[in-house]
């Protein structure tokens, strides 16, 4: 009774944690937030002076005592009390209607990767209640994509998804709403651009920040050549002068690059193809795979894989949103779907 009270004061909230982005779904409203998962801190007052937007503009251009934080690496809780300060901010701003009797507590349902280590799931679920939430509930990042990309997880036939997102890729089998195997990597956007910055620095002796890293892997990055001489002038500093320099970077760079985590993220679709039971392997040369996450948009990604493998790829509708479009339906229907939460450490919809 308590919890259908307190339900009628609060508005639950589906949240894609991600180490690059931070999507938040409200019941009744739909995504309300799509922001940089970075926090700008005072460190001599503890302070938040920006999040999401704002904090990322301020990322290599801040003063000593002033720090922009990424608290998530590679899909899980890195810095648990900035984590628990991001959280209460999008919960505050999205909590804007208050009651005059009962605090607004929403019900949470958080994406979380695969094979998270227990401290890791505790983390998120103890950063959630601390942030204002009543309930937290887990949900594996492949599940909660497949779920938003309208795939058929609960029949008996395999259902394949790739996710890649900031921190890491995941692969999946998915079948009578269960993952039936799985792959997590770090080859992912993250790592994408940590390779164009160390090519950057070998091949042209140049040092440049993450975020220029970024704005090359999003113009001009690809796995094939698009046939447009795709190129951008990037900005540093000349590694043996110590001055401003400026350089003219050409697809054909971006794909020297990332060519090796592109064949590490390779080998690790080949290799859960391998492991996947026959039955299931034949209703992926049937369905294909599925891409979602932002990796998924990578010039040339789907159609190389797809060659690569000898199986159908597309991408996803909208693919940066698929896991949080799945933690949204699963709100919708908690006692429903509750099989598809991470049994150890989500609590069950009260009755």
């Amino acid at each position: 009774m308590l919890d259908f009270i307190f339900g009628l004061f609060s508005k639950d909230i589906g949240i894609d944690l991600g180490t690059a982005n931070t999507l938040v779904y409200v019941k009744e409203k739909g995504i309300v937030i799509n922001e940089p998962s970075v926090v700008a801190i005072n460190e001599k007052t503890n302070q938040i002076l920006a999040v999401g937007k704002e904090a990322k503009k301020m990322v290599g251009r801040t003063p000593s005592h002033i720090v922009a934080i990424r608290p998530l690496r590679h899909g899980v809780v890195s810095d648990f009390e900035v984590t628990e300060k991001m959280l209460k901010y999008f919960f505050d701003k999205v909590q804007s209607e208050s009651s005059l009797f009962l605090p607004n507590r929403p019900r949470l349902v958080v994406g979380v990767p695969l094979g998270g280590t227990e401290v890791e799931k505790r983390a998120v679920i103890q950063a959630g209640k601390n942030a204002g939430a009543r309930s937290v509930f887990l949900i594996e990042e492949p599940m909660a994509a497949a779920i938003g990309a309208k795939l058929a997880i609960s029949e008996p036939s395999g259902n394949f998804i790739i996710d890649i997102g900031g921190g890491t890729a995941e692969v999946a089998v998915i079948s009578l709403g269960g993952i039936v195997l799985s792959r997590s990597v770090r080859y992912a956007g993250d790592k994408l651009n940590e390779d164009i910055i160390n090519y950057v620095r070998d091949e042209f002796k140049m040092a440049i920040g993450e975020r220029t890293a970024e704005d090359i892997k999003i113009s001009i990055g690809g796995i094939i050549d698009s046939g447009e001489s795709k190129d951008m002038i990037i900005k540093g500093r000349n590694l043996v002068s110590g001055l401003p320099q400026e350089i003219l970077i050409k697809e054909k760079h971006v794909r020297e690059a990332i060519k090796d985590s592109v064949e590490k993220l390779l080998e690790t679709i080949e290799e859960a193809i391998e492991k996947t039971p026959p039955e299931l392997v034949a209703d992926l040369m049937t369905k294909g795979l599925v891409m979602t996450g932002g990796g998924s948009l990578l010039g040339g990604l789907a159609e190389y894989i797809s060659e690569r493998t000898g199986v159908p790829v597309r991408v996803a509708e909208d693919p940066l949103t698929a896991v949080v479009r799945g933690t949204s339906i699963v709100l919708e229907d908690l006692d429903k779907l509750s099989g598809v939460l991470v049994d150890s450490f989500s609590e069950r919809a009260p009755q």
